[in-house]
């Protein structure tokens, strides 16, 4: 087996590599649920890549996201579900029935009217798959009513940044940003009472409460609250890595360092960022 550009060479390998008598163990005893934790790290790789603006790692985290594509469907069509070439049919109509103001006539010739015209026909797609279930004897529906196009599969930052915009669409939304700053500083005393009170079931809904009105104010300030909290997550892992390299340089274990000694270095790298920022102004 040799490598190839031709995407039939890994829909082969997979194949090699799910054969009951000759292929990989490993791969073999593999399901939906148990590739699914895979499927999602993998998309995360990607981005991460995208943010670090690593073309060789993007090209590579793209190659493993895409083995998940050709896993999931290897395995639906062992079961006779489906096969990737339906998985490539299925986004290649999506994809032209959605844009015929570029693969048909349309008089959507603006950023706004292909937006109406998206939602117009997502709905009639709607309809046809509550169709297709009901033809299958399914009957429950995570995705029906106007939340339903809302994935419960995102990451919960963005499900509740999607919820909330979708929710907006209908006037369901705060008008100015300055009244959400009054609910977070609700949900924080909720949050207080809940603490003082030991319910760890409320304190965890209470603490829900508070993130999701957070992430309310970023939506209205324009602010994705996934990106931000990476952001914050990437500028801690900087300041921590000081703290250790200070520490180290000191010969003193972190795990040995006090917390005041750590706040103090953990404070002289906030100043060296700030002093960076300057010189750059």
């Amino acid at each position: 087996m040799e490598p190839s550009k031709d995407i039939l060479r890994l829909i082969e390998i997979m194949a090699a590599l799910r054969h009951p008598e000759t292929g990989c163990p490993w791969d073999i005893e593999q399901n939906f649920q148990t590739i699914k934790p895979y499927t999602i790290e993998e998309a995360y790789e990607v981005s991460d890549a995208i943010e670090r603006g690593d073309m060789d790692d993007l090209c590579d985290e793209l190659g493993d996201l895409l083995l998940q594509v050709v896993f999931h469907a290897r395995m639906a069509e062992e079961a006779g579900e489906f096969t990737f070439g339906d998985v490539v049919n299925a986004i290649t109509a999506k994809m032209i029935r959605r844009h015929p103001h570029v693969f048909a006539r349309s008089e959507a010739d603006t950023p706004d009217a292909v937006k109406r015209q998206w939602d117009e026909i997502k709905q009639a797609e709607k309809r046809e798959r509550a169709e297709r279930r009901a033809r299958r004897g399914i009957t429950e529906d995570f995705k029906s009513g106007f939340l339903g196009s809302v994935q419960r599969s995102f990451p919960a930052l963005t499900e509740a940044l999607k919820l909330q915009e979708r929710a907006a669409k209908v006037g369901f939304d705060w008008s100015a940003p300055e009244p959400i700053l009054d609910k977070i500083e609700e949900e924080i005393g909720e949050l207080r009472v809940a603490l003082k009170e030991g319910d760890r079931a409320k304190v965890s809904d209470e603490l829900g409460d508070l993130i999701f009105a957070v992430v309310n104010i970023g939506r209205h300030v324009k602010a994705d609250p996934e990106q931000a909290l990476r952001g914050t997550n990437t500028k801690f892992r900087r300041r921590f890595n000081h703290i250790e390299h200070v520490l180290e340089a000191e010969g003193e274990a972190l795990e040995d360092a006090t917390l005041e000694r750590m706040e103090e270095i953990w404070q002289a790298a906030k100043a060296i960022e700030r002093a960076i920022v300057v010189g750059a102004e």
